[in-house]
């Protein structure tokens, strides 16, 4: 139990570090000194700190795998956000993979085809929700232009925390991902019927206040 509590204690301290200064700037030493620990004592549960962000990674990919899981049932418009909002969730709580996205995946190879995973699970799950709307007659769109936001939305699921870390260098605290969720459900409006684009709209300035 000892041995276990102590791992955790390790990827929850990494995963923190990693996210304030970025997973290159962190070492193995200042993980074992955030912990009062000997680097011997990290070094007996992971024998470098690639091990330690391979295991970080696969949280991550469990948890976003499972939100992607979007069953075949009817969505609605409030569905659609609140999925947004549960991706942006997991994306702030491992945004070192996000904000250093291609020199973590060229530093760490077994780590890429995961991700491209992820994102053909991304573009799926858009699909699923799009043809949802559309089977509601709410959202009017073809196959081609379904294709094309689902594009954009696994584009800008991926990349807004970096748009959004460079449009706010001084100003660490205002990096906001519900910025994000409120750009994503926007390029559903061309497509949706007037009354859910008002519905979006209202949602929209809701969520922003």
């Amino acid at each position: 139990m000892m041995k276990m509590k102590t791992r955790e204690r390790i990827l929850h301290a990494s995963l923190a570090l990693f996210n304030e200064f970025g997973e290159s700037n962190v070492t193995t030493l200042q993980i074992a000194d955030e912990l009062n620990i000997s680097p011997g004592n990290l070094y007996y549960h992971f024998r470098s700190k690639s091990d330690i962000v391979r295991e970080l990674f696969g949280w991550y990919e469990a948890q976003i795998n499972h939100l992607l899981e979007v069953p075949e049932v009817e969505i609605s418009i409030e569905d659609q956000w609140l999925f947004l909002h549960l991706i942006f969730e997991n994306i702030a709580e491992y945004r070192f993979i996000y904000q250093d996205l291609i020199n973590v995946l060229s530093r760490y190879e077994t780590l890429r085809a995961p991700f491209r995973r992820i994102l053909k699970h991304k573009r799926l799950a858009s699909r699923t929700i799009c043809n949802s709307l559309r089977e509601q007659a709410l959202l009017k769109a073809t196959d081609a232009e379904i294709e094309g936001l689902c594009e954009q939305i696994t584009l800008t699921t991926t990349y807004w925390l970096s748009f959004e870390m460079l449009a706010h260098l001084e100003e660490k605290d205002a990096v906001d991902l519900g910025r994000g969720v409120y750009q994503v459900m926007f390029l559903l409006a061309p497509y949706l019927r007037e009354d859910e684009r008002r519905q979006l709209e209202t949602l929209g300035q809701s969520y922003l206040n």
